[in-house]
């Protein structure tokens, strides 16, 4: 076969390469010229070797054929499965930043584009998280079509009620993708949110309600997510109302997440995993239960953490992960619920400006999460609040120049001052825990490093200058990925990073990295500038 050039000329040399390289959304033409180079060919067309061509400048203008390549869309870098089972335009999802720093605004903006966001309604109380939801609600009320959105749930062990709480409101609001996050072991509540609504169609399929997003980064919750919900919960569940008898059944013939988020080293709560090391075990995982429990629906795999270049996003899917999840990269997105200061830190941050710090929700049982460095002490100061936590058994136990420096360093004021704030939000939150700090002096002392924690992050949302250097910005590595890749862009000024423009130019740039990628294995001189996509505004 010949390729016969018509318009676009064909390309050989490096600059030329790179060129055609970025226009993905065409068919790419592997050529060969007379000299033995191989090189690409877009638009033109084919003929058969033995056609005769008479005019010689048709002849000077026909390659061999080596291969072709079809158009490459963004859209289609992931699972088709993911974006048809969720209707979706883009395998792409906007994480639930916690605090309400995913706001209702930025999740509008994601389904208007037709990709996926979620609220992020962790840490906040009831009543905020209802009015989250409400206004996302009213936003697209009066939008044409469905528009898929999602709220977070996240794992509280401190306070089950609460966790329970949130269940119950999503249910009742109807929110049909909950994204459940930092979850060591099933719960109830996720149980009762994965199995309330199952039921058969015409056909004998069974339909769910919702979809359950899990994040993990461990092989064996993984396998909890991917399994049918065990039946102690079930039966648990069915004996308090939460479910009948016609769910239960159908819950054992299906997971309790057909959506499976690998999590590598995010911000937050993370493990610090390698995406290229934890994604293909979950892989692996994902295709032995699916064989052990024989389920008609497939479960689909998702790739988060570290995902703040093309590059990172185009290596995502080319490890097999059906959606991709960004996160940290959002935090200084114009819609993000973050102040503007803390917005700019973090459009400075380099690769290694980030460090983990005792977590505000799961503070006693050690966990961490990772948090921005420059420009704050959060993360130093909340280690010392550990390190004081283990080594003391109450406030009272501190040596008096640690208290001294506990109080003026860390705390802004006295212990006893803080403990008058704990008590006023416990009353109303989980008066449970007042009642614990009173018969267990380090419990009243852990209530105090989490009024810390907590606060924290809330005055990196406000922006409160009188706490600049204690921000908490929960962060990975892949902002200061981003921030190298946009450097000198449209998209290095905090304020016009907004969320789909930010999406749009990793998918594109992952397109063009995939098809740089093709193209050189199949023996073309692709160079280096070809892997290299500047961010340009999109639409």
């Amino acid at each position: 076969m010949k390729w016969l050039r018509e318009a676009t000329p064909p390309a050989f040399d490096p600059t030329s390469i790179a060129a055609q390289v970025a226009r993905v959304r065409e068919q790419a033409h592997l050529i060969r010229d007379g000299e033995g180079r191989l090189g690409i060919g877009l638009a033109g067309r084919c003929v058969a070797t033995d056609e005769v061509w008479s005019a010689r400048s048709a002849r000077s203008e026909a390659f061999e054929l080596v291969g072709v390549l079809p158009s490459l869309y963004p859209e289609w870098l992931g699972g088709r499965a993911f974006t048809e089972a969720h209707r979706l335009r883009f395998p792409y999802v906007a994480g639930e930043m916690a605090n309400g720093i995913a706001t209702p605004r930025l999740v509008v903006a994601m389904a208007r584009a037709g990709m996926l966001g979620f609220f992020g309604a962790a840490g906040l109380p009831l009543p905020l998280v209802e009015a989250g939801l409400g206004e996302i609600e009213q936003r697209l009320a009066s939008e044409a079509g469905e528009r898929p959105w999602g709220a977070n749930l996240i794992h509280s062990p401190a306070e089950p009620a609460l966790e329970e709480a949130v269940a119950e409101c999503y249910l009742a609001r109807r929110v049909t993708h909950i994204c459940v996050s930092a979850f060591m072991a099933l719960t109830p509540a996720v149980v009762h949110c994965s199995a309330s609504g199952l039921k058969r169609d015409a056909r004998g399929r069974i339909l769910r309600a919702r979809h359950i997003f899990a994040k993990i980064s461990r092989p064996e919750l993984a396998a909890a997510f991917m399994s049918p919900a065990p039946e102690e919960l079930l039966e648990a569940l069915v004996s308090r109302g939460k479910l009948t008898r016609s769910e239960l059944e159908l819950a054992r013939e299906v997971p309790v997440a057909e959506d499976i988020t690998v999590e590598a080293d995010s911000g937050g709560h993370t493990d610090n995993r390698p995406l290229g090391a934890l994604l293909p075990i979950i892989l692996s995982l994902r295709d032995q239960m699916a064989a052990r429990h024989q389920f008609a629906d497939p479960i689909r795999v998702g790739a988060a953490g570290g995902l703040g270049t093309p590059s990172a996003v185009a290596a995502a899917f080319a490890l097999g992960a059906a959606y991709v999840v960004t996160g940290s990269v959002n935090q200084s997105a114009v819609e993000a619920g973050l102040s503007d200061a803390a917005k700019a830190e973090l459009a400075q941050a380099s690769l290694s400006d980030v460090m983990m710090a005792p977590a505000a929700d799961m503070f006693e049982l050690g966990v961490k999460v990772q948090v921005l460095k420059r420009g704050t002490l959060f993360g130093l100061r909340a280690q010392r609040l550990y390190e004081l936590y283990r080594s003391y058994d109450g406030l009272e136990a501190l040596p008096g120049e640690a208290r001294q420096r506990l109080e003026r360093e860390i705390l802004g004021a006295p212990c006893e001052e803080i403990w008058v704030a704990v008590q006023r939000h416990f009353e109303r939150q989980d008066p449970e825990q007042l009642r614990r700090a009173e018969r267990e002096p380090k419990h009243r002392m852990a209530l105090v490093f989490r009024w810390y924690l907590g606060l924290s992050s809330r005055w990196a949302i406000d922006g409160n200058p009188g706490r600049k250097l204690d921000y908490q910005i929960w962060c990975g590595p892949a902002m200061g990925a981003f921030n190298a890749w946009v450097k000198g862009s449209f998209l290095e000024p905090p304020s016009q990073r907004s969320v789909v423009q930010i999406a749009l130019n990793l998918l594109e740039g992952a397109a063009v990295v995939t098809r740089a990628h093709q193209l050189r294995i199949a023996g073309v001189p692709v160079p280096p500038a070809a892997f290299a996509f500047t961010p340009r505004p999109l639409g």
